[in-house]
């Protein structure tokens, strides 16, 4: 087991390497070799796969899905260099993962959420989720490129943050608002002042000095839903997740677009290059969002339809 364990970090090394977050696939691999660990099975098999991924009961196809095709990127991998090692069909479940419907934030919940970081324990929690809350909104910057920023890459002389080596190895320059430009530096003054001497380069600091964690960010911020009193919500509605601040920026600058009549098409090459996508077509997806900013969309293409008449 101790192989397989050095071989998953081998393999998430490679695939990050790439590009590739691949958060949410650490935490499913590493319950899966911790469930292959209780069998006493010594490699991985299709029959053990199938059976983690159907774990607990009652789960939707879906769900299952997700987690066997966790399985099979590792498994595919690991058969390259053990020909033992079985990879699961594809087809094995059905169903395919459904991309999530996003959560789109109002400006008084993103100002609830900020308002809620003064409930969390410590003040250096609290200075820093208040500040990351902020960025994120303001900037729709992936969190994972958020949290991995160092002093030296947020250069509020120059107004930007320099977000590098990100998703499929792309870096660009990421201009602030002055209004955020403000609130980082005060922020900065905070941190310094409750650590001076941070075992970290991280812009970002935990309480004990060091880089935020991933998974301990979201536990962090589904407090803080709770505490602004988003945690549930209306059936049928997406539940609010950290990522919809990216999703509630996209949107409301699209939606600005249109309503000053600007040439959305035109600028829309440079808003993807802005959230560090690589084809214009990814941030096309947002416009089916909200139906305001599909009414504005209608809207432009009628007086466009009856102009050519």
């Amino acid at each position: 087991m101790t192989e397989l364990r050095s071989a998953l970090q081998d393999y998430l090394a490679v695939r990050r390497a790439l590009g590739h977050d691949l958060a949410g696939a650490q935490y499913l691999l590493e319950q899966f070799l911790g469930f292959l660990d209780q069998s006493g099975a010594a490699g991985v098999t299709t029959d053990l796969a199938i059976a983690w991924a159907t774990l607990p009961a009652g789960t939707s196809a879906v769900y299952q899905a997700q987690r066997l095709s966790a399985v099979r990127g590792f498994a595919s991998w690991l058969q390259s260099i053990d020909p033992s090692a079985e990879v699961p069909p594809a087809d094995i479940f059905p169903a395919r993962p459904a991309r999530a419907v996003p959560y789109l934030y109002t400006r008084e919940e993103i100002a609830a959420l900020m308002a809620a970081t003064q409930n969390l324990r410590y003040p250096m929690r609290r200075c820093t989720y208040h500040a990351l809350v902020g960025l994120l909104a303001s900037t729709g910057l992936r969190v994972g490129e958020a949290i991995r920023l160092d002093r030296a890459d947020v250069c509020l002389d120059l107004g930007l943050v320099r977000v590098l080596r990100s998703k499929f190895g792309r870096s660009r320059e990421v201009p602030l608002h002055p209004s955020t430009v403000e609130a980082l530096g005060r922020y900065a003054r905070q941190r310094d002042q409750l650590c001076p001497q941070p075992r970290s380069a991280s812009f970002f600091l935990t309480m004990d000095g060091t880089r935020l964690v991933y998974r301990t960010v979201h536990h962090v911020f589904d407090r803080m839903l709770h505490h602004a009193g988003l945690g549930s919500t209306p059936p049928g509605r997406p539940g609010p997740r950290i990522h919809g601040l990216r999703h509630t920026f996209a949107v409301s600058t699209l939606t600005g677009w249109y309503r000053a009549g600007a040439d959305v098409p035109a600028l829309l090459p440079l808003l993807s290059t802005y959230l560090g996508h690589t084809d214009p077509r990814s941030t096309y997806w947002y416009l089916s969002a909200t139906p305001e900013l599909l009414a504005l969309a209608a809207c432009r293409l009628e007086d466009a339809f009856e102009g050519g008449r």
